[in-house]
């Protein structure tokens, strides 16, 4: 077997890639990666470069890591930078750290992808010696796997690395009929709650439209990106993504994408982004001009709860935060990272961290959910 290290995911046959990394998940697909670094969102100018992995055997990719060198810690979801400051205040340089996630994107899914014709118990440990080597040849100081799936999480638990527990909300399908099947399932004060938040974006003269990626024009993919970008400037920041990356991955996996609109009197006044997967729906990005009573709850989440039961989806990952999500049937559910620190006294303290801190998350999780809207 030969490991090679790739400075664009272009390097890669889309086909080649494709065909390992399945249909199921898809921010794995070479069209969205491929996107981020087109529209420049990933480059070494934002702060992420390319640094990929595969494996060959034969001359045929059996395995591949999707990997980043980063030169900060933003757009993340799992937040380190108490540990680049200890570094800092030790005479020690944290950046750059190797990175293996899917940018902006903290939704669980597969980051080591690997043929089911080979031994993945012994492809996990080739590519982490490869970045352990590189790391002394490159002078990095880590590696950060975030986001892994559960099955992938036990793998990496077998290595030489620390986990970390997160805790996010997701909502689960119970076979549900329609929306009103879901209602009959929560406490008497949480259905009318969400009844009535319903009833408000009708009474406020609001409709809303779904529309799938393919079919959305390119005027309507301008209105949400201006709405995308007012989310960030409304914070003070800046937005991660471009207009061109929105248009390249409607060309490219249009039929991944839910849009939604919120109208008012006919003009658009908020939109959502979601991802379609196998039988996950990944809600992403949201944006309004004006705040309306209401208005979030309805585009981000009940109008992404209708599309898993129209679907016959099985679950809706609304993405990292929220605890608001807890009243309207979103679970908590534990996220986990894995963590790879070259030094070993570094090691060693955020080991001891990270025990602590994982006692603190399980709390956190047993006590959101005994908040749970169900009867």
């Amino acid at each position: 077997m030969k490991i090679r290290q790739l400075s664009s995911i272009s390097d890669i046959n889309v086909l080649d890639w494709n065909k390992l990394a399945g249909k199921s998940y898809p921010f794995l697909k070479h069209e969205f990666l491929h996107a981020l670094e087109k529209s420049g969102a990933v480059s070494k100018k934002t702060g992420w470069l390319p640094a990929h992995l595969i494996i060959l055997k034969a001359n045929k990719m059996i395995a591949f890591m999707p990997l980043y060198i980063k030169n900060h810690s933003w757009g993340e979801y799992v937040f380190d930078h108490q540990w680049a400051s200890a570094y800092y205040q030790n005479g020690f340089e944290y950046y750059p750290k190797y990175l293996t996630a899917i940018p902006f994107t903290p939704c669980q899914g597969p980051r080591i992808v690997v043929n089911d014709s080979y031994n993945a118990e012994e492809i996990y440990n080739l590519f982490l010696k490869t970045i352990q080597q590189l790391a002394l040849e490159q002078n990095i100081s880590s590696w950060h796997c975030l986001f892994p799936n559960q099955d992938q999480i036990s793998r990496l638990n077998k290595l030489e690395v620390n986990i970390r527990e997160g805790t996010q909300f997701q909502w689960f399908n119970q076979n549900y009929q329609d929306f009103d099947d879901f209602l009959s399932v929560l406490t008497s004060s949480k259905r009318k709650m969400i009844k009535r938040e319903r009833k408000r974006i009708a009474e406020q003269g609001m409709t809303l439209i779904q529309l799938n990626g393919a079919e959305v024009t390119e005027a309507q993919w301008e209105t949400f990106f201006n709405f995308y970008t007012m989310t960030y400037l409304k914070k003070g920041s800046e937005p991660y993504l471009t207009l061109e990356f929105f248009l390249d991955i409607a060309r490219t996996m249009g039929e991944q994408l839910l849009l939604v609109f919120a109208l008012n009197n006919q003009r658009p006044v908020a939109a959502a982004l979601s991802f379609i997967g196998s039988d996950t729906l990944y809600g992403r990005y949201w944006g309004c001009y004006e705040e309306y009573h209401s208005l979030h709850f309805e585009t981000c989440y009940y109008q992404g709860i209708d599309y898993c039961i129209q679907q016959q989806l099985k679950r809706f990952d609304s993405g990292a935060q929220g605890e608001h999500k807890i009243a309207r049937g979103f679970e908590p559910v534990t996220t986990y990272s894995a963590h790879w620190i070259k030094d070993s006294g570094f090691a060693d303290a955020i080991g001891r961290f990270l025990e602590r801190e994982k006692i603190a998350t399980q709390q956190y999780k047993a006590n959101a959910s005994a908040y749970l809207p169900f009867k």
